[in-house]
């Protein structure tokens, strides 16, 4: 559970990079839904992050 928000994080960066060297998903870029959804992943992982382990210190 505490490391979920990183998870999140390497979820949405390895979509986007995935888009940008494999031909087949690049296609993809052009959509607004998966790059905007790779970016929501990407936030909502560093806001888990933030509140996981604000509760962890506490």
């Amino acid at each position: 559970m505490k490391n979920l928000g990183i998870i999140l994080i390497l979820l949405g960066a390895i979509a986007l990079v995935l888009c940008a060297f494999i031909p087949a998903i690049s296609d993809l870029a052009d959509q607004n839904w998966y790059t905007w959804g790779s970016v929501f992943i990407i936030i909502a992982g560093i806001i888990t992050h933030i509140f996981v382990n604000k509760k962890v210190t506490d």
